[in-house]
């Protein structure tokens, strides 16, 4: 006898984006797991082709609300390559200053109102703020820190307009951050409470090796510049990044999927790939708290990526702080350039993971081609295969609770889908025969 049975979640809740996901069963086999992004393609990279190059960074900055810092970086890095400026170290510092924000907003966001509720069977943020208001109100209020960085040096939280191709369009007074160093000094031991706090978590026993792939910097923790590194050894330059991963698209989503190229696996970016090959360049209060919990690395473990995001919470507090503390107002805030035929690419650390930018500009100054490669189409892959993992341990249970413990699976990764250009529908059929078990995609 034949039973089938089909599980819907329209919208997957606690993640950017829309999309579905599609689990067949077969009895107790797996027969396919498709993560179906099916939010319209957005055609950034064709609205790029004949703009200004200067229009790159608030164009892309619009790529995502969440993490607009990291597109924007990604694109000066990868323009001011080919156009061969070399920005000079108070701007470089700036730079990582305004990434600092960023990882801070968007980690406390996630860490404290998507992802912790579902270590308690919460519904919500809400949900979870009235069972333990203290340690949502303390999120919330890294996040506004992080927001309030962003205004200061980027013009505005949402969307910053003041990041320019050759450093920015106005400096900050030594005031304008001084005034920020109370808020930070508050914000590092409350973000070394907030990462104590979820490290004491209930995590499932979720060990799933795989490739993982981040920026490494021979003398900092990644963000905005250094080759790219991988579990399995990989260490390449950044212009080489095309050669050693692949999109392709596959029928199920609008977003591509990247692959290595050497023989089409999967990968993962995102905090625990940059903990796993970065722990030693996290500054000294971070590897003392990991220590103090019991981190241990490589973590392969993606329920425990929120652990890994409270520790680059601590280290951007820390290095924020530094920063902030050593500020010199400086000029020329923005470097001077010619325009040139040309193409550069750069890669840096979004808050999800590494995210790729190439840029070819003709003579006059204009983008004549440009690539994005988000960090959530890069782990799409991997999700997929994680969920055939995930899977045998609760399709046992009723259709809701599997469909919410795929959706946690999901949420663990911090997926931005309109970014990878969106998330859930969630389609499981099930077919009960005689066979035995089987996997097959």
């Amino acid at each position: 006898m034949s039973e089938t049975r089909s599980i819907r979640v329209e919208a997957l809740t606690r993640v950017e984006g829309e999309g579905g996901l599609h689990i067949r069963l077969n009895g107790s086999e797996i027969e396919d797991v498709q993560l179906s992004i099916y939010e319209p393609p957005r055609f950034f990279e064709g609205f790029l082709r004949g703009r200004p190059l200067e229009d790159v960074p608030d164009i892309t900055a619009r790529i995502c609300g969440i993490c607009p810092v990291a597109y924007q970086m990604s694109a000066v890095h990868a323009l001011e390559s080919a156009l061969g400026v070399s920005p000079g170290p108070e701007i470089r510092r700036l730079r990582r200053l305004l990434y600092c924000g960023e990882w801070i907003e968007s980690h406390g966001l996630h860490m404290h109102l998507l992802q912790a509720p579902d270590f308690f069977g919460a519904a919500s943020g809400i949900e979870l703020a009235a069972r333990f208001p203290k340690e949502v109100n303390r999120g919330l209020q890294l996040k506004k820190h992080g927001n309030t960085l962003l205004e200061v040096l980027g013009g505005r939280a949402i969307h910053p307009v003041n990041v320019a191709v050759g450093g920015f369009y106005k400096a900050p007074s030594r005031d304008q951050l001084q005034d920020l160093i109370p808020s930070f000094e508050w914000g590092l031991q409350a973000a070394i409470d907030a990462t104590r706090w979820v490290a004491g978590f209930d995590f499932p026993d979720f060990e799933q090796p795989c490739e993982m792939v981040s920026l490494q910097h021979p003398d900092e923790y990644p963000m905005n510049e250094g080759r790219v590194v991988s579990v399995s050894g990989l260490s390449v330059d950044v212009a080489d990044y095309e050669r050693e991963f692949v999109e392709s698209h596959v029928a199920h989503s609008t977003a591509l999927h990247s692959l290595r190229t050497a023989d089409q696996s999967s990968y993962h970016v995102g905090p625990l790939a940059r903990i796993n090959l970065n722990r030693d360049r996290l500054c000294d209060n971070a590897k003392r708290i990991a220590d103090e919990i019991g981190f241990e690395t490589p973590c392969f473990n993606r329920f425990k990526a929120i652990i890994a995001r409270g520790l680059e919470v601590i280290h951007a507090f820390d290095e924020g702080l530094a920063i902030l503390k050593d500020y010199q107002p400086f000029r020329p805030s923005r470097l001077p350039y010619s325009y040139r035929n040309g193409e550069g690419c750069a890669a840096t650390e979004a808050p999800r993971g590494l995210i790729y930018h190439r840029y070819r500009i003709t003579d006059d100054g204009k983008i004549a081609e440009a690539k994005i490669v988000p960090p959530t189409s890069q782990n799409q892959r991997q999700i997929e295969l994680d969920l055939i993992q995930w899977l045998p341990r609760v399709m046992g249970e009723s259709d809701q609770r599997t469909a919410d413990e795929c959706e946690r699976l999901i949420r663990s990764y911090d997926p931005c889908i309109s970014c990878s250009t969106h998330f859930l529908k969630l389609t499981v059929d099930r077919q009960s025969d005689e066979r035995g078990p089987k996997v097959s995609l």
